[in-house]
């Protein structure tokens, strides 16, 4: 087994087939993700079972609650476009959940079925975002946290996202998210806006797009300033985004704590087919 970083964000590990891991292999596996971030694997011929297996060795499954589920596995979240579909799932720089109070630990993403062309996903470090922001910006988050919500982009009310958007048109077995009852029970969690991550020990920066609301005792110019610094330093990426192609046999597990993912949208008419599990994390401290 090889284990090679990548772009300066991720490992990509080669020679090695995740259905039949000795326990020496995924100590490794588990260290690399730990160290990376996002972990990338080539040529794996996996089954739903096999998928989840090697999930559930990382810890307890979170059965999503908003994604349309596998029909005979619905610890499996469908990630799914089809060719009449406009928009696309994860679209735009974020990092999932963490608008509940224990963020997931991360995902493990599997390609079914690919377009032609098109359909790569970014990732961006939060570990080298938090290292490279300047001294001046570092000191105006030192002790701070940030509210974080799901409410807005899953089904509170008319005006959510997957309200009004094809993206919540669909039926329940492709595109289907948005739920408002379930989204309406959701109460929404401050996070320090720079963890120590639980796996690591590192610093790393938390706060997204999608998911952070404001930052905590900032007026809303203020909190609003401050974000835009601070997306505008990520969105830069120097050194630490990397575009991950998909080819057949792929698979990507990344860590929402310490990464954003963005899922590239430029396949106009083809069916993009994804198996996703997502695996139970833990409350983040500063």
């Amino acid at each position: 087994m090889q284990i090679t970083e990548v772009d300066g964000l991720g490992a990509e590990i080669t020679d090695v087939d995740i259905t039949t891991l000795s326990e020496t292999e995924f100590d490794a596996i588990k260290a690399a993700f730990a160290e990376h971030g996002v972990i990338f694997f080539r040529d794996q011929n996996t089954t739903e079972k096999d998928h989840i297996a090697f999930a559930e060795r990382f810890g307890d499954i979170n059965v999503n609650r908003f994604f349309a589920a596998h029909p005979d596995y619905p610890q499996i979240a469908l990630v799914a476009k089809e060719p009449d579909q406009k928009d696309n799932i994860g679209g735009g720089w974020h990092t999932d959940h963490s608008y509940d109070h224990e963020p997931a630990l991360g995902s493990v993403l599997v390609a079914r079925e690919l377009p032609e062309s098109g359909g790569d996903t970014m990732f961006a470090s939060m570990y080298k975002a938090y290292e490279t922001l300047p001294e001046d910006l570092k000191a105006k988050i030192e002790g701070r946290s940030a509210l974080h919500s799901g409410k807005h982009i899953f089904g509170e009310g008319p005006d959510s996202y997957y309200n009004t958007t094809d993206a919540g048109a669909h039926d329940e077995g492709t595109h289907r998210i948005g739920n408002a009852a379930v989204a309406d029970t959701l109460t929404d969690p401050e996070h320090p806006i720079v963890i120590t991550h639980p796996l690591s020990g590192k610093k790393a920066l938390y706060v997204n797009p999608a998911f952070t609301r404001e930052v905590v005792g900032l007026d809303q110019a203020e909190s609003e300033a401050l974000l835009a610094e601070l997306y505008a330093h990520v969105f830069k990426g120097d050194g630490f985004h990397h575009r991950f192609k998909w080819e057949p046999g792929s698979i990507a597990m990344w860590d929402n704590r310490s990464t954003w993912h963005w899922a590239l949208n430029d396949y106009p008419g083809q069916r993009r087919i994804m198996h996703r599990i997502t695996i139970e994390g833990c409350a983040l401290d500063a």
